[in-house]
């Protein structure tokens, strides 16, 4: 999502949320609750995803650059398994839509990063489930080979291992 960006000689006024445009794009919202996180280079949080209240994320980077990554959980879609990864940084100011349903992540790239995001649905920690980033059957092709992630993040298990169907390989 490329949102609408005022610019002049003193800086800039964004739009990061405007209800009737979004949901026009296809992102209807409503939004529960808004997180940051700040995060410094090489730096890997996720995958992450709530198997019973999934949550559509819409991701912002207020300052620095990331490589953000969301995959797709929902068995019988067309895209189960497969991965999204796309550049995002403060400017210029895209947004990434990660509809319900999908697992998301992302590694630093610069020095830091304050990346935020508005969910659909309220984090509830007995719903969540972690992928491990390096998932062999995922593939995913981070930019990064040895990253920092949290303890809990570090003992994540494959998709297939927490019941979910093996992911197709990518051609």
């Amino acid at each position: 999502v490329e949102p609408k960006v005022f610019r002049d000689g003193r800086g800039f006024f964004l739009e990061t949320w405007h209800a009737q445009r979004y949901a026009e794009a296809g992102i209807p919202g409503p939004f529960v609750q808004d997180n940051r996180s700040r995060s410094v280079r090489g730096t890997l949080r996720g995958l992450h995803a709530q198997r019973a209240r999934p949550q559509g994320k819409l991701v912002s980077v207020v300052a620095g650059e990331i490589w953000d990554v969301a995959v797709d959980l929902r068995p019988g879609s067309p895209t189960y398994g497969r991965w999204f990864g796309a550049t995002l940084t403060a400017d210029p100011p895209l947004q990434l839509w990660i509809p319900a349903g999908l697992a998301h992540g992302f590694c630093v790239l610069s020095d830091t990063a304050d990346v935020e995001y508005k969910v659909t649905t309220p984090y509830d920690p007995s719903d969540e489930i972690r992928i491990a980033w390096h998932d062999p059957d995922l593939a995913i092709a981070w930019p990064v080979t040895d990253p920092a992630v949290s303890p809990k993040d570090a003992a994540a298990l494959p998709l297939r291992a927490q019941g979910y169907p093996p992911a197709p390989r990518r051609a």
